[in-house]
């Protein structure tokens, strides 16, 4: 079966990481050889990038600052982990990816999606989703989430972008709704206020009219 390159978005608390988890569980039961990576992150350097990013400390950086250490952190993910993944059969699930950019500092951040999708073409290239699944949630609902949430990870207070404000995360949702308005062919938005079976459901059966996996 061809490789396929899997995305999860959404707003802070939609539950995108944990389908993401489990959708790796389901595919590995089917047969399918998959990886899941995180953005940023997954390796070495975009980690260290992501300390940079998300510790609440570091009140300072500029947005377009920000912008440039995300995109040099999927630069890195890209070349490093998700293109030898693929180029070796495996399929690649990612907890956000360029899409992320564009809702955050594109949208929420003022920079310009257009300017945003330059940046992450340069980034990218041709390595580019195969389906992102876009989970929608009322912002009230996912700060409501955020403590849970937190406990569950073993994390302790909320990072740098976690303490925006809620008109930011409200930006935010709008943002990645444009987007899958734009590309409905890619992303599929899901409605992550509907309990976590069903959401995963709506996932897994995504994939197997998309994809013809057989996977539960």
């Amino acid at each position: 079966m061809e490789a396929r390159f899997v995305t999860f978005e959404g707003v802070e608390g939609s539950g995108k990481s944990t389908v993401a988890r489990l959708v790796l569980e389901r595919l590995g039961r089917a047969g399918v050889e998959a990886i899941l990576t995180r953005e940023p992150g997954g390796n070495p350097v975009s980690e260290a990038i992501r300390r940079v990013l998300l510790d609440p400390g570091n009140e300072e950086i500029s947005p377009q600052t920000e912008l440039l250490l995300y995109i040099a952190a999927r630069a890195q993910i890209v070349d490093e982990v998700i293109r030898p993944s693929l180029a070796a059969g495996r399929w690649v699930l990612c907890d956000r990816f360029m899409d992320a950019s564009v809702a955050y500092q594109g949208w929420a951040r003022g920079i310009g999606e257009e300017r945003v999708a330059e940046l992450n073409a340069f980034a990218v290239g041709a390595t580019v989703p195969s389906v992102t699944y876009l989970f929608d949630l009322p912002v009230e609902e996912g700060f409501r989430r955020g403590p849970e949430r937190r406990e569950a990870a073993g994390e302790g207070a909320p990072d740098r972008l976690e303490r925006e404000s809620r008109f930011f995360h409200e930006r935010v949702r709008e943002g990645y709704l444009r987007i899958a308005s734009r590309e409905p062919g890619r992303v599929v938005v899901v409605d992550a206020a509907a309990p976590l079976h069903e959401v995963v459901g709506r996932v897994l059966g995504n994939l197997r009219e998309r994809f013809g996996v057989h996977v539960e």
